[in-house]
């Protein structure tokens, strides 16, 4: 096998894949590199203050820093800096739209699509506001192989939509959304776009101006982050609009036992302390990406999964799940076993692989089985954990046969 961006391979940069490990489970969450670590060790020890309220130097100097972390992260998706929102990750993110715009737009009658292929994330708080509100759900089927249809979501979308929550990329099937295109539909009927930009954020240079959706939601573990942090992009019209869903410290301008007054958008949005070393983190790996190079990233993962694709496509016994061009991700079923007993045996044989139904389940019994197994690619991936996988495949074969 002969892998022409194989020059991208950083493992040494990871210590967390130190060893004769294969990971291939970056979809969940990536591994860290060393200047990630070593910014938030930092923020944690030798500069650690808290923000917003100190008047001392180094707690200035926090603030500054926490404040030049939403700086990054609008500068990483080309959007401004009053319409970011620092959340602990993408389920917050698409909750607090639930439950703020969600809440205060959306009533009996209005209508949500979603597609065949969100993760639950992107499905459970939307469920949870119908059942409140009284909305109705429809779900947008997906092409042949593995697509969200936008043809059918063009067919299925009237006025009565208020919004569209749709994936991005998916994280079963590495399928890619046209963003563009998507939220054109959307807004032809007066709806509302709502991007789950997940496995997106790692892999594709992400654009709000171009995209033309309406919010924009991605977690930084993601792409090489600290857990615990994460992005809510919304247009600023909409932001302003929006009430708080939390209350406390840091989100007011004014608090009296008769009345509260609220701080502008972003900042009513994040009560209370927020994650200052993990936005820091954050903005680190934003720049660590940033370095390398999105496009290179895209095109070094998609080699990847292509790669893998062809060298189990040579099988007899093996489903693969999703287009030929997914992104960075390749889904399987091996005939015969169930994706958890695949999983025990490659983690003997040092790969780590998920199996299971990846938070999907709509998903899994669209494609007709319990669970899949997952390879999922980061920057640091390689042909050497493709043909790990590939030989520990070949071992569980054995076993069952």
């Amino acid at each position: 096998m002969t892998l022409e961006t194989a020059e991208l391979v950083v493992k040494d940069q990871f210590p967390g894949l130190a060893g004769d490990w294969h990971y291939l489970d970056t979809a969940a969450t990536a591994q860290k590199p060393l200047a990630v670590i070593e910014a938030t060790v930092r923020a944690m020890g030798e500069d650690y203050a808290t923000v917003h309220r100190g008047v001392y130097a180094r707690s200035a100097d926090m603030t500054l820093a926490f404040e030049a972390a939403r700086r990054r992260a609008a500068a990483f998706m080309n959007a401004r800096e009053d319409e970011i929102v620092l959340t602990r990750g993408a389920t917050e993110s698409i909750n607090l739209v639930a439950q703020t715009w969600g809440a205060a737009n959306l009533k009996a009658g209005d209508r949500i699509l979603l597609s065949m292929l969100e993760h639950h994330s992107n499905i459970v708080p939307w469920q949870m506001l119908a059942e409140k509100n009284g909305v109705a759900i429809d779900v947008c089927p997906l092409t042949e192989d593995g697509r969200i249809d936008l043809a059918a979501a063009e067919r299925i979308l009237t006025p009565a939509h208020k919004l569209v929550a749709f994936a991005h990329v998916s994280n079963v099937l590495g399928s890619v959304l046209h963003v563009e295109h998507a939220a054109k539909l959307a807004h032809a009927v007066g709806a509302k776009l709502l991007i789950d930009g997940c496995q997106a954020a790692p892999r594709l240079a992400l654009d709000m101006a171009a995209f033309d959706c309406d919010f924009y939601a991605f977690s930084a573990h993601k792409l090489y982050g600290p857990t615990g942090v994460g992005v809510l992009w919304a247009r600023k019209d909409i932001l302003d609009g929006m009430p708080p869903w939390q209350g406390g410290g840091a989100m007011i301008d004014r608090v009296t036992f008769e009345k509260t007054t609220f701080a502008p958008a972003p900042q009513r949005f994040e009560a209370g302390t927020p994650n200052i070393i993990e936005a820091l983190g954050m903005a680190k790996a934003m720049d660590w990406l940033s370095a390398i190079g999105l496009d290179r990233a895209e095109r070094h993962e998609r080699d990847l999964a292509v790669l893998l694709r062809t060298e189990l496509r040579k099988r007899n016994d093996v489903t693969l799940f999703g287009p030929d061009d997914s992104l960075g991700i390749v889904s399987f079923a091996l005939d015969g076993v169930h994706p958890h007993d695949l999983g025990t045996i490659l983690d003997e044989e040092g790969v780590a692989i998920r199996a299971g139904h990846h938070c999907a389940q709509p998903l899994m019994e669209h494609l007709g089985v319990p669970a899949t197994a997952r390879a999922s690619f980061g920057l640091y991936s390689d042909e050497a954990d493709i043909e790990a996988l590939l030989k520990g495949i070949e071992r569980t074969r054995r076993i069952f046969a």
